[in-house]
């Protein structure tokens, strides 16, 4: 194996045995041989957007197959051959359907559009190659932008497969995401390999503006809100991950259960929503980010249902794993996965429900409230308050630490960041990098509290809104002179696909850390310097006295 996708990769070079994720190699490989299949699907799907052919099933199999590759999605090595055979299948009818539009057969075609498995060994050979691995693209610059292309297709297909969920789909974006795989198949030159990473940047706008579309026509607005981080008396169901259509159906058929729902992780936001504000039962939120789960899973006493990424894996001493519930492209071996929903129908939560019936309460792990709900639609609502903050001085910048949280103990730089900044800056945040200092009592300025959280890592995507409104209010030429910097926190390839959109609004002086990506060889990281000015986080005063004066 070698994967480098994430921020935790060994030594920032590269997991080769064992993912310090914890993926096996096996699973890794698996992963690999699912893309490049995939490649071979964008290949014929390329060719079919010319002859006219749409085809949304095709787009959205690609979108989650890309997105069980990522970072503590998908564990079940058999759920990848099973998706491996359907991409094949895939592949091949779509290939049928250009050739009789076209009236000719398709030739000198890679071997990821025609590689055919005989037996399931023949998977396990193919998967075990060199031919299907990363390492197979030999220049590094070459390797580094492909991969970099890939990785942030990968966060945008998560976020397109989020709002197809919910009823929004758009076939430009299906488009791209085979234009991008099908390209990194073909011999490009390095300024076309950078245009292809920047116009995934301007669709990664697009997708996370589409799915703003869906979570906010379908839930409402987020609003204002004071979440409980404490607990009730009764049992009840933890809820992790992203995918709010889910949370939906879960909430309305546990509704009369004697049960309570608790978010976890980056489903927090949720309690922000106005359509589930409605349920009495949605108790608040337990617990922190991602990688404290093996203690919270264990500690809360009933069923945990895992939405999405981010999944770890258990550790020896938990117990927690007939407690466990997987549904869309989240899999791991030996936890109950429930099915996708039917046609027009819904997601059966039955069993998760009845089996929290039967549990102890949550064990307390904290009490109190935290705030959040402060996606674009309210920011902008408080726009008159808050440009006359900035207009008097009052609020002297605003610093974006959005983004991932990790394991590192070079993460409680976001930490002590948060607690030296002066007392006139607001943070605004999203995803779960706001674990490492949501909790923390900032105060407020003038009644504007000075963490404002948007939500989850796709709502980033109203940090951007908001700054180019502030942008407009002001009558800035750039945005760069608004008094904004950012310092963000990344692990996975969400992140990346956060990333490359802000880089393509323009953002420039971007702080990224811990470490930056190992997938970006130091000539493509020239490029970016050169070009955005991407900075590595340093010293926490250094910084922020840096960032107050706009550098």
């Amino acid at each position: 194996m070698f994967c480098f996708q994430c921020q935790e990769t060994i030594q920032n070079k590269g997991c080769t045995k064992k993912g310090f994720c914890g993926k096996p190699e096996t699973t890794a490989d698996l992963q690999d041989l699912l893309i490049y299949v995939m490649k071979g699907i964008a290949i014929y799907g390329e060719k079919a957007a010319e002859q006219g052919i749409l085809d949304r099933e095709t787009g959205l199999f690609v979108c989650k197959g890309l997105f069980a590759t990522i970072t503590n999605a998908g564990w079940d090595d058999d759920r990848f051959i099973e998706d491996i055979h359907k991409a094949v299948a895939i592949r091949d009818a779509l290939r049928k359907k250009v050739e009789e539009k076209t009236g000719k057969p398709l030739t000198d075609l890679p071997d990821c559009a025609i590689w055919t498995p005989k037996d399931p060994q023949d998977i396990m050979n193919k998967a075990f190659s060199e031919q299907v691995r990363i390492l197979a693209t030999e220049d590094e610059d070459q390797r580094s932008l492909r991969e970099l292309l890939i990785i942030g297709v990968k966060g945008m297909a998560a976020y397109a497969e989020h709002a197809a969920m919910l009823g929004k789909e758009k076939d430009e974006i299906y488009g791209f995401i085979m234009e991008a795989l099908a390209s990194t198949t073909k011999q490009l030159s390095t300024d076309e390999m950078i245009a292809m990473v920047m116009k995934a940047g301007e669709f990664s706008v697009n997708t996370m503006a589409l799915l703003d579309e869906a979570n906010t026509s379908a839930y409402g607005h987020p609003e204002i809100t004071e979440v409980n981080i404490g607990v009730g008396t009764r049992p009840g169901i933890l809820i992790s991950g992203h995918d709010l259509k889910d949370m939906e159906e879960l909430l309305e058929q546990s509704k009369e259960s004697g049960i309570d729902i608790y978010t976890h992780g980056e489903m927090l936001p949720a309690n922000a929503y106005p359509a589930f504000k409605k349920y009495d039962h949605l108790k608040g939120n337990y617990g922190s980010s991602w990688w404290h789960q093996n203690e919270e899973f264990e500690s809360f006493n009933g069923p945990i249902l895992l939405t999405t990424n981010c999944l770890v894996p258990l550790k020896k001493d938990n117990t927690y794993l007939s407690r466990l519930f997987t549904t869309g492209v989240v899999s791991y071996p030996g936890a109950k996965h429930i099915p996708d929903r039917p046609d027009g129908g819904s997601k059966d939560f039955s069993e998760i429900i009845e089996m929290a019936k039967g549990c102890n309460p949550p064990k307390e792990l904290e009490q109190g409230t935290i705030i959040g709900g402060f996606a674009h639609n309210q920011v902008l609502a408080l726009a008159d308050k808050v440009v006359e903050a900035v207009k008097s001085g009052a609020i002297k910048r605003f610093i974006v630490m959005a983004g991932c949280d990790g394991r590192h103990k070079s993460r409680e730089y976001f930490t002590e960041v948060a607690k030296r900044l002066p007392k006139d800056t607001v943070i605004l945040t999203a995803g779960c990098a706001k674990y490492r200092y949501n909790k923390l009592n900032l105060g407020d300025i003038g009644g504007i509290p000075r963490i404002l959280d948007a939500g989850q890592c796709n709502d980033s995507y109203s940090l951007a809104v908001i700054a180019m409104k502030l942008k407009e209010v002001f009558e800035l030429d750039d945005i760069n002179d608004l008094p904004i910097s950012f310092d963000i926190g990344w692990y996975e390839q969400k992140a990346v696909a956060v990333l490359l959109a802000l880089l393509y609004l323009g953002f420039k002086g971007i702080r990224l850390g811990p470490t930056l990506p190992a997938f970006v060889s130091p000539n493509v990281l020239k490029v970016l310097v050169e070009n955005f000015d991407i900075k590595q986080i340093g010293d926490v005063d250094e910084d922020i006295s840096a960032m107050m004066e706009g550098r």
